[in-house]
């Protein structure tokens, strides 16, 4: 049996540009880099107030990376949905979804750079 998740990892192509995103727009911290034995160039990002780890991978040699829509996304708990709508859409990235009134609070998504889907919540008071 399984004891904790420890990270999710996202592949991508371009991943300068995807770890400036988690670090800029969502202000996830960089905990490591590496290059894995088989050649993956690996960043690992930690979010304020979790463990588990994301995981950012570019592995050129597997080809491609090319991201069906509704495959998978991350969820991130904001204090401000409004103040951090400005400020993602400052760096590039605003709402392509949103923001929905939930019976638990407010919630909207953006795009990272490679399409994968981020949702953001701001749960009621």
């Amino acid at each position: 049996m399984v004891t904790k998740l420890l990270h999710t990892r996202y592949r991508v192509n371009d991943l300068d540009k995807t770890v400036s995103f988690y670090k800029d727009v969502l202000g996830l911290e960089e905990v490591k880099r590496h290059k894995s034995p088989r050649g993956s160039e690996l960043v690992f990002l930690r979010t304020p107030n979790s463990d588990e780890l994301i995981e950012i991978c570019s592995f050129p040699a597997s080809g491609p990376v090319t991201l069906g829509p509704d495959v998978t996304h991350l969820a991130f708990e904001v204090e401000d949905l409004e103040t951090f709508a400005k400020h993602a859409a400052e760096k590039g990235y605003p709402f392509s979804d949103g923001p929905t009134e939930s019976s638990s609070g407010t919630f909207a998504f953006i795009d990272a750079p490679e399409g994968y889907e981020i949702e953001l919540i701001q749960y009621r008071k």
